[in-house]
């Protein structure tokens, strides 16, 4: 999965995310969280990726947004 990929649907996993953990963020904190979720699940998933096709990069996209919203409000917003 290429990084262009990536980042077109880290924007919209970062939305996504953000609605699902219910947070109001800005929507450049929204953009950059998406992003960089989507890098460290679509990274972290590439295996899964190869055996289930391209929804599983959504999906690591998405549980890595998450991940990095649970990091940023547990230990970043206070």
């Amino acid at each position: 999965m290429s990084i262009v990929f990536l980042v077109i649907i880290g924007a919209a996993a970062g939305f996504l995310a953000t609605r699902l953990m219910r947070i109001e963020a800005d929507i450049i904190t929204t953009i950059a969280i998406g992003i960089a979720g989507a890098l460290v699940g679509g990274l972290l998933l590439r295996a899964l990726l190869a055996v289930m096709g391209m929804m599983a990069g959504f999906v690591g996209a998405v549980l890595g947004a998450l991940a990095l919203i649970w990091l940023w409000q547990t230990y970043i917003k206070r």
